[in-house]
């Protein structure tokens, strides 16, 4: 027996090399063997050599003069006064930065609500300069909350221990659930997986070109994904912040025409930490959120990601002046590409014939 025991040993550790050979080829191109994410194939990567500075940025920071049209935030009590008197409309409210309060039919869904001060751990961060249109306790009542990766502009862990409707459906991408202890039914969610919310609505997770951190330990430990919302005959896709990527062009072949894009549209400018001016790996300027919106085959596309919180260097009007003076050049009607104000409620019928 003595002298088979190297040779069945040696086969035990063959098979189970093999096993996990297998077991790693059938994994898709953007999980990692150490359990990390990637972005789709092909997409573009941050130059290495470049380092950040926190100095330069609050330098440059500073010279950002906080001006915007007095237009630019809706009248909390007249948001209040909007959403009562279309609480049986399908409508879509801007709340601030990437936080949107979607109707649709029965269905209520809020998009990575942030209602604190600052986005950045405990007190720290980028305060906002413009306030959520409403207060987190005067929200109506919601039955989907969709959370697209856990960034502190996006993932607000204050809103989520205090959101009023805990018996609301989450879904997020995958790693993300551990954050919704107290929540009573949690959906994670793979690129290109579905989830059936009601008869009416069912929603995929969507790759995007970005990337998830919270601390100094967990770079891309989580996933990240743009929902795309089915609702009877209309297609609906809530970006995540997301990078130019030729993904698009395929999401668009596969899933397009698109009725209604969001995606954000501002936080591009780095400039002078990164090389180039007004071009960031993972997130669009103007032009490129046009470009995305044209690849996906989207009729209307509406920006987001600006006017709340300073995230980079562009001057605050910069992102929908440049939305919307960009948008014939990509085959859009200037009315198609749609610019909201804080707390302004419109209708879904209204966006989309």
């Amino acid at each position: 027996m003595n002298k088979y025991l190297p040779l069945i040993i040696s086969c035990v550790i063959f098979f189970f090399f093999n096993l996990n050979l297998l077991a790693m080829e059938k994994k898709p191109y953007h999980h990692l063997p150490d359990g990390t994410f990637q972005n789709p194939e092909g997409s573009p990567k941050r130059d290495p050599n470049v380092k950040w500075s926190y100095k330069i940025f609050n330098d440059e920071r500073k010279k950002i003069k906080i001006e915007f049209p007095e237009d630019h935030v809706v009248p909390r009590e007249q948001v209040l006064k909007d959403l009562k008197k279309n609480n049986k409309n399908d409508y879509i409210t801007w709340i601030g930065h990437a936080t949107f309060l979607i109707k649709l039919g029965n269905t209520t869904i809020i998009t990575d609500p942030v209602f604190s001060k600052n986005t950045g751990p405990l007190i720290f961060g980028p305060k906002r300069y413009v306030p959520p249109a409403i207060n987190l306790e005067e929200i109506p009542p919601v039955n989907l909350f969709l959370l697209t990766h856990n960034h502190y502009d996006h993932q607000d862990m204050s809103t989520i221990r205090n959101f009023p409707y805990k018996d609301s459906k989450v879904i997020l991408p995958l790693k993300l659930g551990k954050y919704f202890k107290n929540y009573k039914d949690v959906n994670e969610l793979d690129w290109y997986e579905t989830i059936q919310v009601n008869n009416d609505i069912k929603v995929t997770l969507l790759s995007a070109v970005h990337w998830s951190k919270r601390s100094l330990w967990d770079t891309n430990k989580t996933l990240w994904g743009s929902f795309l919302i089915e609702y009877k005959n209309k297609k609906i896709l809530f970006a995540c912040d997301t990078g130019y990527g030729n993904i698009y062009k395929e999401l668009g072949k596969k899933y397009g025409p698109i009725d209604i894009t969001f995606i954000n549209i501002g936080a591009y400018n780095f400039y002078p930490i990164m090389p180039v001016k007004d071009k960031s790996v993972y997130h669009t300027n103007p032009e490129e959120a046009l470009q995305i919106a044209k690849d996906l085959k989207s009729k209307k596309v509406i920006g987001m990601h600006w006017g709340t919180v300073i995230l980079s260097l562009e001057p605050i009007m910069d992102p929908p002046k440049r939305f919307k003076d960009g948008a014939e050049k990509f085959g859009f009607k200037k009315d198609d590409a749609i610019i909201f104000k804080i707390g302004e409620v419109k209708k879904l019928d209204e966006l989309v014939n």
